[in-house]
């Protein structure tokens, strides 16, 4: 199964333009891949909406996911 190639450039501008909105976030990527990437890390992931209503989840990194996350790492610095 293939991706429309205009669709990546697409998705490639929509995730530099996140970027500009939210500074901080590549800062805190850089720093979480540098300190804290390694098995058993766990991250989680804290919503709360307007109304108040939260949503929370975690997982616990295994080495395929750090291998994965490296992959991805990799792939947009150099594209």
């Amino acid at each position: 199964m293939g991706m429309n190639p205009m669709k990546l450039l697409q998705y490639k501008n929509d995730c530099e333009q996140f970027l500009v909105r939210h500074p901080k976030l590549p800062r805190f990527f850089e720093a979480v891949s540098e300190e804290a990437l390694e098995v058993g890390t766990v991250i989680e992931v804290n919503v709360t909406t307007e109304e108040g209503k939260n949503y929370v989840s975690n997982i616990c990194l295994s080495e395929l996911d750090i291998e994965l996350i490296r992959n991805l790492k990799n792939d947009f610095q150099n594209s």
